[in-house]
């Protein structure tokens, strides 16, 4: 089976500054995987990177098919439906309801069908325990709830890949302890997770693969001897 995510010997830059160099990294399907780091670190730049926002400088990286040093801006429309992003603020449209938040990505994204859109809306907010919420405005909704709505969202068009940017960080320990094992088990389902957080205490809760950004290097935490000076 073919990797979600293959980085070969990559240089990631923002504004000609240059990030991470000779980054190796392969995501394969069903994985689940840790991204930790100091601010500032490069976290969000990888993941941006991922999603393609920011170019490959040097090197090779292909990611859900798609060869990310030749893709086309046009094309990257399609790269981002079979990626879920997750943001730590929501990042909601706080002028609609649950319903219509979800509606207008699936509008955005190519479907028609009103009766298929509702259905499939229905189908994610079930998957995320909030069946009962799609009346709801953002404002409504507690910031564990609107998370869950996040990753509803991420969920629409069946994604290979999600990536959360500290998904955690606004939330208290329970409510982050609900959002990991959601994301676990989204992974469990066959879709791979890169999650970039600071959360330790959630992290050795549900232990699972860690990569670290450390001196403009991409490192996996057994080749550091852990991870607590990163988090």
């Amino acid at each position: 089976m073919e990797s979600i995510v293959n980085l070969e010997n990559a240089t990631i830059a923002q504004h000609e500054n240059i990030v991470l160099t000779d980054v190796n990294l392969r995501i394969e399907p069903g994985e689940f995987i840790y991204l930790v780091g100091k601010t500032g670190s490069g976290k969000s730049s990888l993941l941006k990177t991922l999603y393609g926002e920011l170019p490959i400088d040097k090197g090779a990286a292909s990611v859900c098919g798609y060869d990310m040093g030749s893709i086309k801006r046009k094309h990257i429309p399609f790269l981002r439906r079979k990626l879920g992003i997750v943001f730590q603020d929501f990042e909601l449209l706080t002028d609609r309801s649950v319903h219509e938040n979800l509606k207008f990505v699936l509008r955005a994204t190519g479907w028609k069908s009103k009766s298929e859109m509702d259905v499939r809306i229905d189908q994610v907010l079930f998957h995320v325990g909030l069946q009962t919420k799609g009346f709801k405005m953002p404002h409504e909704l507690s910031g564990g709830e609107q998370q869950r709505v996040a990753i509803a969202r991420a969920l629409l068009n069946e994604p290979d890949l999600i990536l959360a940017d500290e998904p955690t960080g606004n939330l208290d320990p329970t409510t982050t302890a609900g959002i990991l094992q959601l994301l676990h088990d989204i992974s469990k389902e066959g879709k791979a997770v890169l999650m970039a957080t600071h959360d330790y205490a959630g992290m050795k809760k549900f232990n699972s693969r860690t990569i670290i950004c450390s001196d403009g290097k991409l490192k996996e935490a057994t080749e550091v001897g852990g991870y607590t000076d990163f988090v």
